[in-house]
């Protein structure tokens, strides 16, 4: 049985279990902690950043998502150096890529939409990229647009631990960086892709969605896809 360890998280103690990291820690408490590339079931990545948090006796923010707990450790989630930085975070993610809402398949099913209405992102205050990023059709039944990728990872991810198929994965670097199917072929031509369609329903934004759904329309399901997961034992 996993050892129960006593933290404060904003004040509060609770009770974790050994081997549990913060973020699953709060959530299981009932306290909310801003995550995209989280996903239940699923290796953590810390990508997004988005669930930093700040520890008593640490200078430094550290990812909710890959920390684990310590006995009598305190956590803060929500103080305001913690609300800007997550400001930015979301600021940036939106400034990096061509995230039009108004005519996305996802939209107002979006995590990433979401998020910035829930921590009051209503404005971005760096210069847009506006970077040339194709939309690949290939795939007779999904479609992966770019430019709506945050690179959170959790297609690449899902396909690999929960599918089994490895087609997704990332190339390059920094501002360059880009989701490849199988080394950088067209996803249509993908022959390890078994067009099982859990990379679209992890997807938290309308980087992948499914043919034939037009804008707002593409809802998405990921539970079902963690709770195979965790079902399977895949996790860690």
């Amino acid at each position: 049985m996993p050892q129960k360890l006593s933290i404060r998280i904003d004040g509060e103690y609770v009770y974790a279990a050994e081997g549990q990291t913060i973020l699953e820690a709060a959530r299981a408490s009932g306290k909310f902690i801003p995550a995209l590339c989280y996903m239940e079931g699923i290796s953590p990545a810390g990508a997004c950043r988005l669930c930093v948090v700040e520890v008593q006796g640490v200078s430094r923010l550290l990812p909710s998502c890959t920390t684990p707990v310590q006995e009598g450790m305190s956590v803060r989630t929500n103080s305001e150096r913690i609300k800007e930085y997550r400001r930015i975070a979301l600021e940036l993610l939106f400034a990096e890529r061509n995230h039009t809402c108004a005519v996305c398949v996802s939209n107002n099913h979006c995590e990433l939409q979401a998020l910035a209405q829930k921590l009051g992102v209503t404005s971005v205050r760096y210069p847009y990229s506006y970077p040339k990023l194709p939309v690949d059709s290939s795939h007779p039944r999904f479609v992966l647009d770019h430019n709506r990728c945050i690179l959170c990872t959790r297609c690449v991810r899902v396909c690999s631990e929960v599918e089994g198929a490895h087609v997704w994965d990332v190339m390059s670097r920094g501002i360059q960086s880009r989701l490849v199917c199988e080394l950088d072929k067209p996803w249509g031509e993908a022959e390890s892709c078994t067009s099982c369609g859990k990379c679209v329903q992890a997807c938290p934004t309308g980087a992948l969605a499914e043919k034939g759904w037009a804008a707002e329309e593409m809802s998405k399901n990921y539970v079902h896809i963690s709770r195979l997961a965790v079902r399977r034992g895949v996790q860690r």
